[in-house]
């Protein structure tokens, strides 16, 4: 067997022909697994989308018609060059980027990390591989070929007791051997960077600055929901890539320093969190809008304009999503072939911790947009609620459950539920025969508020003997509320609760986190929707339990790649590949 061929293509991922639609993991509002190569060659003229040029069906038909031909960059050139060096005896590594868990006996299991040999990869879209002495098929998607194929498998770093990497293996191999990996992942992220830069470019100028120029048929309100700030994105795109740019040694790659780089521009890669946010919009308005022919001719014209690929536009626009997505895993491989000693090391150790950060915050602000509409259907389920929205202020459950509350002048003890959201602790009372439904009583603003740590006895405040009590107390006013759990255990858990719900206020201030007016009012309008669809108003127990289970993300550390966007996960198939074979190909990004 001949030894293994270098190979530059990191990640793989799939794409559609235009007949067929996008497809992919439908999780937590992002849709459809697509990267988006461009083609670089030539140029063509653009014509404005105007009416004196003819309807858009009449111009799509002109191009497919005429003698331009824009499909796939290369086609399916890098599936066949795979299956070729497969043929020549050479081997193909890919590593596994998330857990494939199977009860197929004809598919390969494996857990993010591993590193399996691909033997046949005719199927675009299920590859036959080897692990060991296993042998099976395993989802093409849920992998990506490694930047270095000439590393040897004896080379690769070792998992020992713990998921840490044995440094003295990380570090044995010859230094010209590293330097040349090294060199390799430079160039990745280089050229990735400007195939990158080319493909914000295209979308910018082929189709928002298409779509302004028909104000008959997009509205800027559309442009926004559909676009979103990718045009920010691409501004910040370019100075980031000039960055790196004056960073790469061209005659010595792998020398290059690019760690500062990523440093530098981490608080400006946040602006991914509003695009992010705001893709699901976007998906739902293109689908509405593509419902309608002239649209499809139109978006279609845009992109044979613009000599994009053939794609469709939301396929285009989740490439900023994947691209944020891809930052930790470029990183942790540079890292892996940069010597402690280099001058790059310490900087590119940081710059995978912040882009982490990076992607965790925006992984964090996402699941707390979604966590609005769960609080709006809350509060549309309170019997007799009064004042504000709970939106107005919060967008965040911290804790919930029942107390027993103090008050003056009788020092007379109530039973209640209390709901400790970002800003407010909300107070309810159970219904006396349905337990399930709940009516509101009152509010207490934190922001105004200090904890006090009550300890078991005779309260001087109150005159009365308390156990597992702790005391809200107002700054300003004096005001005191004495609350009584039943055990203490539930006492410490909320004196953690009101802690993380301190914490959570100062963190939002830190990271400019907030929820526009538009999206708190569509919340509160969708609940209003449900509710009066005939929604139960009942709150149930299982309901609470829900609202208490959503944690914040955690990313894992011992793993070479970090699941950081639920999206980019593959959708596993429901039944064998052999059933539902689309027509996909890989290719580069």
């Amino acid at each position: 067997m001949t030894a293994p061929v270098a190979f530059d293509i990191l990640p793989l991922k799939l794409h559609p022909f235009s007949q067929s639609t996008p497809t992919g993991l439908d999780c937590v509002g992002w849709q459809r697994r697509i990267s988006a190569p461009v083609i670089t060659d030539g140029a063509l003229d653009k014509t404005a989308l105007t009416d004196d040029v003819g309807s858009e069906e009449d111009l799509y038909e002109d191009f497919r018609s005429s003698n331009h031909r824009y499909g796939h960059a290369g086609g399916g050139g890098e599936q066949l060059a795979i299956n070729e060096l497969i043929s020549d005896g050479s081997v193909v590594y890919a590593e596994a980027l998330w857990d494939h868990v199977t009860m197929d006996d004809q598919e390969l299991g494996f857990k993010a990390g591993d590193v399996i040999e691909v033997m046949d990869a005719t199927n675009k879209e299920w590859w036959w591989g080897r692990i060991l002495d296993s042998e099976g098929w395993f989802p093409a998607s849920f992998v990506r070929l490694r930047v270095n194929q000439d590393e040897p498998m004896e080379d690769y770093p070792l998992k020992v007791e713990g998921g840490k990497e044995d440094e003295s293996r990380r570090f044995g191999m010859g230094q010209t051997t590293k330097d040349q990996m090294r060199t390799n992942v430079i160039n990745e992220i280089i050229s990735t960077e400007r195939d990158y830069i080319k493909h914000l470019k295209d979308i910018c100028e082929g189709y928002i600055k298409q779509c302004r120029k028909r104000a008959d048929m997009f509205t800027e309100e559309q442009l926004k929901t559909i676009f979103g700030n990718i045009e920010d994105i691409y501004r910040c795109q370019k100075k980031f890539v000039k960055a790196l740019e004056k960073k790469f040694n061209k005659d010595h790659p792998h020398l290059s320093e690019v760690g500062s780089c990523f440093l530098e521009y981490q608080t400006e890669f946040q602006i991914y969190s509003e695009y992010c946010n705001n893709h699901p919009n976007a998906c739902m308005e293109l689908s509405r809008l593509t419902k309608v022919n002239k649209y499809v001719y139109f978006f279609e014209a845009c992109r044979l304009l613009q000599k994009m690929i053939d794609i469709s536009l939301d396929g285009f626009l989740l490439t900023p999503v994947q691209k944020i997505c891809k930052y930790p895993l470029q990183l942790a491989e540079l890292l892996k072939y940069t010597n402690p000693q280099h001058r790059d090391f310490k900087d590119v150790e940081a710059a995978l911790k912040a882009m982490k950060n990076v992607a965790r915050l925006i992984n964090e602000r996402k699941r707390r947009l979604e966590n609005i509409d769960k609080i709006a259907q809350w509060q549309s389920s309170i019997e007799d609620w009064e004042g504000e929205d709970v939106l107005v202020r919060s967008s965040e459950l911290i804790y919930s459950g029942e107390l027993a509350k103090i008050s003056h002048p009788q020092a007379k003890s109530q039973q209640r539920m209390f709901f400790l959201f970002d800003h407010q602790l909300v107070c309810c009372k159970k219904d006396l025969l349905r337990r399930d439904i709940l009516y509101y009583k009152s509010r207490i603003n934190m922001d105004d508020m200090e904890i006090l740590d009550v300890e078991d006895g005779k309260d001087k405040d109150f005159n009365i003997s308390v156990k597992n009590a702790f005391k809200l107390h107002c700054r300003d006013t004096e005001e005191v509320h004495l609350f009584c759990a039943k055990k203490p255990e539930q006492k410490q858990r909320w004196l953690k609760a009101f802690e993380n719900e301190r914490r959570q206020v100062q963190l939002d201030q830190e990271t400019g986190f907030s929820i526009t007016e538009v999206q708190k009012k569509q919340a509160m309008l969708n609940a209003s929707k449900q509710h009066h669809a005939g929604k139960p108003k009942a709150v149930t127990r299982p309901y609470y339990d829900f609202l208490m289970r959503q944690k914040h993300p955690t990313l894992p550390t011992t793993l070479p790649q970090q699941q950081v966007f639920m999206l980019a996960e593959p959708k596993r198939k429901p039944s064998n590949f052999w059933q539902n074979i689309s027509r996909l190909t890989p290719f580069r990004k």
